[in-house]
């Protein structure tokens, strides 16, 4: 019996490409895993694809939920956002990934693991780091960094290869974006996005949403419900997170929320442009934010964004499955047990403006933050407090005084 390996397939020509490659250069079984964390029709018609190209078996395994509560909501909590811009789209989705591959090499026992990402990018960080991580033993293939066994430079030679193993099927050799798309976000790289000196091509680009200039002339209204920091409720509705999601995308597309022009630092050392669509993700931090600045009191607030900046670093890196970022975890989601309330937005051409927000578990009195007079709050005592706040701010200027003199 031969020895089987599970490849990461997602349809593409890349992995398509892979299967019987790996037939030939290892004389493997190939197990085709694709993983479902919402990225819609890009499902369509694989089972017949993967088999055309070779493949024993294809499992399609839906996550999307899994990958909303387990992984999307602890980052939302979090507030964890990589150089001040990126959502962590893919970040989150890849440790989710390999957990379900690993699963599936367990259950078919595979002697390895396979997947498609470049030599360059973070993917094969973040792949191969959760795998380790949980299951040290399986062996990685990684053919893009198998320079001598795989020779292929360009999507003409991976469809000749395809077409010279009886495999041909309707892919297009032209260039396009290289996209990553789950329920979160959706990623663009390559054109003329390689160039930091260009726009970005929206009118071509753009597949959630419009640039808020195409947005309505209009503002929409939403609510939201939360609980220990997990969206329950929208516009009065309870649903689930994907279904959050999945709604705050329409609104927030429509409305030309969440669009993202970076140049990043990539964990392999290059700066790499990117444009990144998540509006729904980005309504759901802002609201989030909201409620948790009227539930957390000043230190743990303060704390908390140094453990964010970390935690979307140790994310991005492909540290999900690390003490570190367990620890940092257990931290955020202790942050959570009063952040319940209601969160009014209003989401205009790009913006998102809040409206109001409301909780039981409120930090902010009315009465005390008046400028009115009240019993908390003595403003005699503001002197004595000053006095002694600015005590070494006075000393050390009096001591500069007596140096000049």
């Amino acid at each position: 019996m031969k020895e089987k390996v599970v490849l990461a397939y997602s349809g593409g020509l890349d992995t398509t490409a892979l299967i019987p490659w790996l037939k030939e250069t290892f004389d493997y079984d190939v197990v085709c895993c694709c993983v479902n964390c919402g990225q819609g029709n890009e499902l369509d018609g694989l089972d017949e694809r993967a088999k055309l190209s070779g493949a024993s078996k294809l499992y399609i395994e839906d996550i999307v939920d899994e990958f909303c509560d387990d992984f999307i909501v602890p980052c939302v909590q979090a507030g964890a956002v990589y150089e001040h811009k990126y959502l962590l789209g893919t970040s989150m989705a890849r440790p989710a990934i390999a957990k379900k591959l690993v699963e599936i090499a367990r259950k078919e026992g595979a002697v390895a693991i396979c997947h498609g990402a470049t030599g360059k990018g973070n993917d094969q960080i973040r792949f191969e780091l959760g795998i380790k991580a949980l299951a040290p033993d399986i062996k990685i293939i990684a053919p893009w960094r198998m320079t001598d066994k795989w020779t292929m430079q360009s999507r003409e030679d991976e469809i000749a290869f395809c077409k010279a193993h009886g495999i041909d099927l309707p892919f297009d050799a032209s260039h396009s974006y290289s996209r990553d798309r789950n329920l979160w976000h959706i990623s663009h790289e390559g054109l003329e996005l390689e160039d930091p000196s260009q726009a970005p091509n929206y009118d071509n680009m753009l597949v959630l949403g419009v640039t808020p200039e195409k947005a309505p002339d209009k503002e929409t209204e939403v609510t939201m419900t939360f609980e220990q920091g997990v969206p329950k409720t929208l516009n009065g509705k309870e649903m689930k997170v994907s279904e959050i999601i999945t709604e705050l995308n329409k609104l927030g597309g429509e409305n030309g929320i969440g669009i993202v022009d970076i140049v990043e630092n990539r964990v392999v050392g290059m700066k790499s442009r990117g444009v990144y669509e998540t509006p729904g993700g980005t309504i759901l931090y802002a609201a989030h934010q909201n409620l948790e600045e009227i539930t957390v009191d000043k230190e743990t607030q303060h704390f908390k964004q140094q453990v964010s900046l970390k935690l979307a670093d140790n994310i991005y890196n492909g540290q999900w499955y690390t003490p570190l970022t367990e620890a940092l975890l257990a931290f955020v989601d202790k942050t959570q047990e009063n952040v319940n309330g209601d969160v009014k937005l209003k989401l205009y051409k790009g913006n998102i403006v809040g409206a109001g927000v409301t909780s039981p578990d409120t930090l902010h009195d009315l009465q005390t933050a008046s400028f009115d007079e009240d019993d908390d709050y003595d403003q005699y005592d503001a002197k004595g407090f000053i006095t002694l706040y600015g005590l070494p701010i006075k000393v050390k200027a009096k001591l500069d005084q007596k140096k000049k003199k």
